[in-house]
């Protein structure tokens, strides 16, 4: 990875992101580069006089804090636009970071991923449904990735991590504490258990209000659909639902009873065009084919640095069913025989499953299914 220090001063330009440089990276440019342009230079781009004086004049304390906050665990690391960690869902949004701060383990932002969101202050059987539902479709192998609030968010990356799955929190301020306090017991339990929390907050920043709608649209940017389990009218969780819809991403709501205030918001979202949801088996017979279209719409819309480095997926397929037997092999050994990350494999086999190629067994293990039982 580059060296963190040539990307760290883009955290802290108001407003900078990649789908604002469309321009520069068609010429080959690095994102890093921009702090050593002329003012000129970068008002041709269109940034603003603020994002300019940020790029030009980098607050070297802050900057400071950043580094040392990367510098004190192992499980953190920042992850830059162009690099083979980018979560490649997230590299098709009209706004995508330029940077993210990490904490736990990176490809958790590449898995397949359903995002799970709702009310901070949930009817016990609102709680209990997305406990329930971010269960079943860990266990069907969706990464849920939630925003780590009270309520709903909460209950989604506990159903995630009861079922053994991983979770990914992404967060509206610094990760050099946990916001809302409450969960900081959750946030530990998710980078241990393989999951990651993200932000494109710099360190230090505080869980202002003005922060959610972008900590919004990177958490339905990583994701292949948003579920939105309750949701009161003014609800936050409904800008979350708006993003995902103008990210071209699929919306499901969970209805309720009509003299429930708490599923107003989901019932605006069906009458929107949202999907209605019942159960699992309705996300899924929508987001298989959304995943593939996902995945070719992938290949040839990222930025030209991240295009040479994304797989032939087709070549791919065959070599994991080469390697996938009709004996259950694990994650270590299917990258050991491909070559692959685990991230890729951990893809590919979601789409084989929703296909019907493959099978899950018990603890986590994938064998070819049977010809005649697809």
């Amino acid at each position: 990875m580059d060296d963190p220090q040539r990307w760290l001063p883009l955290a802290h330009a108001p407003g900078l992101h990649a789908g604002q440089l469309q321009e520069w990276l068609a010429q080959g440019q690095l994102p890093c580069d921009l702090p050593q342009q002329s003012a000129a230079t970068l008002a041709a781009l269109g940034l603003s006089r603020g994002t300019i004086a940020a790029l030009l004049r980098p607050d070297a304390a802050a900057i400071d804090v950043d580094r040392k906050w990367l510098d004190g665990g192992e499980q953190r690391s920042l992850v830059h636009w162009g690099s083979p960690d980018y979560p490649p869902l997230l590299a098709q949004i009209p706004d995508p970071p330029l940077v993210l701060f990490v904490e736990g383990d990176v490809t958790a932002l590449s898995m397949p991923q359903l995002a799970i969101v709702g009310s901070r202050n949930p009817s016990p059987p609102g709680r209990d449904t997305a406990l329930q539902f971010a269960r079943h479709l860990s266990q069907a192998g969706f990464t849920i990735t939630s925003g780590l609030a009270l309520g709903i968010d909460a209950a989604a990356h506990r159903g995630a991590l009861a079922a053994g799955g991983r979770t990914v929190a992404v967060v509206g301020r610094g990760l050099d504490d946990v916001y809302p306090p409450e969960n900081a017991g959750l946030a530990r339990e998710i980078v241990a258990r393989a999951g990651a929390c993200v932000t494109d907050l710099a360190i230090g920043t505080p869980p202002l209000k003005q922060n959610f709608p972008r900590r919004n649209r990177i958490l339905s940017g990583l994701a292949a659909g948003t579920l939105v389990v309750e949701a009161a009218l003014q609800s936050g969780s409904l800008i979350t639902a708006r993003l995902a819809a103008e990210q071209g991403r699929e919306v499901f709501a969970i209805p309720g009873s009509i003299h429930n205030p708490l599923v107003r918001g989901c019932h605006r979202l069906l009458r929107q065009g949202a999907r209605l949801v019942e159960s699992v088996d309705d996300i899924f017979a929508e987001i298989g084919p959304i995943i593939g279209k996902m995945r070719d719409n992938a290949m040839g819309t990222h930025s030209n640095d991240v295009a040479q480095r994304a797989p032939r997926l087709d070549n791919e397929y065959e070599i994991l069913l080469d390697a996938l037997g009709f004996e259950a092999a694990g994650m270590d050994t299917l990258v050991a025989r491909t070559g692959l990350k685990a991230g890729a494999i951990a893809s590919m086999l979601l789409i084989l499953e929703l296909e019907g190629r493959v099978q899950q067994q018990p603890g986590g293990r994938f064998c070819r299914r049977p010809p005649g039982k697809v």
